[in-house]
């Protein structure tokens, strides 16, 4: 704790107020210095007597130039007008039936904006201030968070915006001169339309996924699940929209555990990582599965699945942002969104996906999955 030895019987008395529930933070094995959020306790006049290692590092001022201050001069906060804080709210000479200060956006000397609430202790109710205790907490992860909302945000707007404008030019094309055009002119047309819908419709289903994974309610609704079988269907579809059948090599190693998984889910995660593989890579794409050691402590076997291809690969550099919003291993359209989704999916199974180099030199991303298997099949 940043406490002064001459002090530190009045710091530990400042973390407990008068008939406090909870005792001393000594008593209960709580240093300052552990806590997540910065901590700057002022006595009655004033003077700053406890200034935790968190708020040295939001600040960048030191515990030892900051006890012994006082409050406005070791915290000099200003509001986002640029108006002087301490001043504003005046704690020590305000209302004597204020008790806190919300949590709102203060400013640092430097322009650095940081999170500041603050409570005051009173002796008794309307008394005077015996102690003013105030939290501070770094901006730079709610940033990232907002930053992030918008770039998705700009990201559906865009990808929003190209098959609507193409359904809206078609459709009203339709209306306007059905006459003009023949059977095979408005199919051709109808075939546009409802291929634009259908990215329409995958991409709110994206959205749906990603607010399901961020808010941890993503259902997975276990059945029996045969992989080798729905990597076999999706060869199939690739087949039959024109990629050659020895583009893809499928291998299952048996015997393979029983799998229990949400079968919809896992198509999701295998149209992904092909799809991937199909764009961005190159050569024969290799899906390997194999019975593995299981990611869930307590079970002794898993399902592995590879999938790789020979293309150029994901750079040493950008292998750690694979997993996160809006990366693109190229320019070729997508929104940047299917890993992310991917990964909460194999997540929300209790497995785990990781990315690395395919022996051919292409990408290679391996998930693994528990067995699953209801507690009644145990």
């Amino acid at each position: 704790m940043r406490v002064g030895t001459s002090r530190a019987p009045e710091a530990r008395d400042a973390h407990r107020a008068p008939g406090s529930r909870h005792g001393d933070p000594a008593e209960l094995g709580i240093d300052p210095d552990e806590l997540p959020d910065g901590l700057l306790i002022a006595d009655e006049h004033g003077r700053v007597i406890c200034f935790n290692a968190a708020a040295e590092r939001i600040t960048a001022v030191r515990a030892a130039d900051a006890l012994g201050q006082r409050l406005d001069k070791a915290l000099p906060l200003e509001d986002l007008e640029g108006r002087r804080w301490w001043q504003l709210t005046d704690p020590y000479g305000g209302l004597a039936i204020r008790v806190r200060q919300p949590e709102r956006n203060l400013l640092l000397p430097g322009g650095r904006e940081v999170l500041v609430s603050a409570r005051y202790v009173r002796t008794h109710p309307t008394g005077p201030i015996r102690r003013v205790v105030v939290t501070l907490r770094d901006t730079e992860a709610r940033r990232r968070t907002e930053r992030s909302h918008a770039e998705l945000i700009a990201t559906v707007a865009h990808e929003l915006r190209s098959p609507l404008t193409s359904v809206k030019g078609f459709t009203a094309t339709l209306l306007a001169k059905w006459e003009r055009f023949t059977d095979d002119q408005k199919r051709l047309m109808l075939e546009t339309v409802d291929a634009d819908a259908d990215r329409v419709t995958r991409l709110i289903a994206e959205l749906l996924d990603i607010s399901r994974i961020d808010s941890g309610r993503l259902e997975v609704r276990r059945q029996p699940v045969d992989i080798g079988a729905a990597v076999g269907r999706h060869i199939q579809a690739y087949v039959a929209a024109g990629q050659p059948a020895d583009r893809f090599l499928l291998r299952i190693e048996q015997p393979l555990p029983a799998l229990w998984a949400d079968p919809d889910k896992i198509d999701q995660v295998l149209s992904n990582l092909l799809e991937n593989a199909v764009r961005h890579g190159e050569g024969t794409v290799t899906i390997d599965i194999t019975p593995s050691v299981s990611p869930r402590e307590g079970e002794d076997v898993g399902t592995s699945v590879t999938v790789s291809d020979e293309g150029p690969g994901i750079p040493e550099e950008s292998m750690n942002r694979v997993f996160t919003r809006f990366w693109r291993g190229s320019k070729r359209g997508g929104t940047g969104l299917g890993l992310y989704i991917v990964k909460g999916i194999v997540e929300a199974h209790g497995g785990t996906i990781t990315v690395g180099r395919a022996r051919g030199g292409g990408a290679e991303f391996r998930f693994t999955l528990p067995v699953g298997a209801p507690a009644y099949l145990a």
